[in-house]
């Protein structure tokens, strides 16, 4: 007579890991925030840049979710139009006032 021991049945194709879970992706922050840079506030073009950066970083590290990754690119995207803008004009400023200053000097002396 054979023994009949009964072997526990396994899953195919099922291995145990030990990942955390993914992160969710806060593609909406950062859109909102690229927008926020571009209408009235230049600091949350510059945090939607930087949070846009890191959690693409993340994505492709398989760390964030990737299902907001068109949202993540878009506020990205925007807070660095934002904060180009802001230079330009910060320049353009400088260069009104500097001309201004030096023709008021010039026509003094």
């Amino acid at each position: 007579m054979e023994d009949q021991t009964q072997v526990p049945p396994q899953q195919v194709g099922v291995q145990p890991t030990t990942q955390q879970p993914m992160q969710s992706h806060r593609g909406g922050v950062i859109l909102a925030l690229g927008i926020l840079g571009l209408v009235c506030c230049f600091i949350c073009g510059i945090i939607a840049w930087i949070m846009g950066n890191n959690d693409l970083r993340d994505m492709d590290a398989g760390i964030r979710d990737s299902t907001g990754r068109g949202l993540t690119q878009a506020g990205k995207i925007c807070g660095i139009i934002s904060v180009a803008l802001q230079i330009l004009g910060l320049v353009i400023w400088l260069l009104f006032f500097g001309l201004a200053s030096l023709s008021r000097v010039h026509m003094a002396g």
